[in-house]
């Protein structure tokens, strides 16, 4: 599937990032003169691909980004059970709620607050399950997260934080026994819950 980022027309604040000041020249697509680049890489690794966002992205574009792949598509940074009926009647395959981890704007809400919203508007607009997809990115931590998410009625969750850590830590043995102790979680959470 094709996941489009649509609630970033350009980056947030991004603090730590600023702080951290990525410098290293990141990809062969930029160049290889730091100094003859045109992207400023002085204040973090995230504000060096901002010149890959396009701000002019909106609801006109959906048609041309549906017909130049095969692929389902997916609008991801979904915030309000408005856009993700308009999603729908675009003919899209589903949305994922996000909030880009509060680094893009820090008090925007979280996707688990807002999927009962989207779930909600997505019923009144005769949408069923099986035809339109919602998924919630960010703040999944434990098993009980993807639990309570699922009952709300997301398809699926995404996991970024927890993954990140893992494969830093400890590489792809941490990637595995995250997976597990998720699973393991899920697991209990659904048998005390009946």
């Amino acid at each position: 599937a094709l996941f489009v980022t649509v609630d970033a027309p350009q980056l947030g604040r991004r603090e730590k990032d600023m702080r951290n000041k990525f410098t290293q020249q990141g990809s062969d697509v930029q160049g290889d003169n730091e100094d003859d680049g045109e992207v400023d890489r002085s204040q973090g690794a995230t504000r060096a691909i901002s010149s890959y966002i396009d701000p002019g992205l909106c609801w006109d574009d959906v048609p041309w980004i549906k017909s130049i792949t095969n692929m389902k598509v997916l609008l991801k940074g979904v915030q309000c059970g408005e856009d993700a009926v308009m999603a729908y009647h675009a003919g899209l395959a589903g949305c994922v709620l996000s909030n880009h981890g509060g680094r893009q704007l820090d008090t925007c809400r979280s996707g688990i607050e807002v999927l009962p919203e989207v779930m909600d508007a997505l019923k009144a607009a005769g949408c069923k399950k099986e035809e339109f997809s919602v998924f919630v990115d960010g703040g999944i931590r434990r098993g009980g997260d993807i639990f309570k998410a699922v009952a709300l009625g997301a398809s699926g969750i995404g996991v970024g934080r927890p993954v990140l850590y893992s494969l830093a830590s400890y590489g792809e043995k941490g990637i595995v026994r995250m997976v597990h102790m998720l699973q393991d979680e899920l697991t209990m959470v659904m048998r005390l819950s009946g």
